[in-house]
């Protein structure tokens, strides 16, 4: 079955299982998208009732002058409804362990997936050293950028493939462009450490990144999963790649199915 949920934000609904998990996105994305997102979890639909949330900004939701993971955080506590597994990447995954420890009791089970948080792991050297090289650079974005300047930049400067720049992906980098940083936020630990529900970390492995990103995005978002995975008492499942996701869709789903189905990761 598939349906849309129309509230202060919308999302995509795939299955009608009594087990619900919503599944937030990071940036240059939406819910229910395959290159960024999350459309190759659609297969868990057989089983589970999957609420794919479009973030404001993002996707069919409305727009919003400056994206905000506390205002993702609020949207998320009202999507997990009477109580749904949480499934989080990157931009996403700041907004949804702040959900979690404003109402740990409508959380079933947390995975994250390379959260963009690297504030909670300061301390570490290659995490302060990318918290250092991201404060220099705040804010210094010129007036003049495109979104589809921003778009080549944050891809091809650093690697990656330039994605197609459909109207709809556009609008991701226009809201990415104002977004607060998420990997300064000041997210408190203790209370997802002490929740009673099953908790996993997925990261990848990045050694066939291309250099430049895995450098300066895949080194510290390792180093801080590490150390998240830890400090919570996740399990931590490493797979190749850098979009685990989406590059090993396979591996990922059956982490899921396993974790809802026995809390195991």
């Amino acid at each position: 079955m598939t349906g849309v949920i129309m509230a202060d934000v919308r999302a995509t609904v795939w299955g009608d299982g009594s087990d619900s998990a919503v599944f937030v996105h990071g940036i240059f994305s939406w819910g229910a998208d395959e290159l960024y997102g999350f459309g190759n979890q659609r297969p868990l639909e057989d089983e589970f009732r999957l609420v794919m949330m479009d973030r404001r900004g993002h996707g069919a939701s409305p727009d919003i002058d400056g994206s905000d993971y506390e205002v993702d955080a609020d949207d998320i506590v009202a999507l997990l409804g009477g109580g749904a597994h949480l499934v989080a990447h990157s931009y996403g995954g700041a907004g949804a362990m702040l959900a979690a420890v404003r109402r740990p009791d409508l959380v079933r089970s947390l995975t994250l997936i390379q959260p963009g948080t690297l504030r909670p792991a300061a301390g570490h050297p290659v995490v302060d050293e990318a918290l250092e090289r991201a404060r220099a650079s705040a804010g210094g974005l010129p007036p003049e950028t495109t979104p589809e300047e921003y778009l080549r930049a944050s891809t091809e400067g650093i690697g990656m493939p330039v994605p197609e720049a459909t109207p709809e992906r556009l609008r991701t980098v226009r809201t990415a462009m104002r977004e607060r940083p998420c990997w300064d936020a000041d997210i408190p630990l203790d209370p997802l450490a002490t929740a009673p529900w099953p908790k996993l970390m997925i990261s990848g492995t990045w050694e066939d990144a291309p250099e430049l990103y895995r450098r300066y995005a895949g080194e510290p978002l390792i180093a801080a999963a590490e150390f998240i995975a830890d400090r919570i008492s996740a399990r931590h499942l490493k797979v190749p790649g850098y979009y685990p996701q989406v590059q090993q869709a396979d591996e990922v789903n059956d982490a899921l199915r396993n974790l809802w189905r026995h809390g195991l990761g």
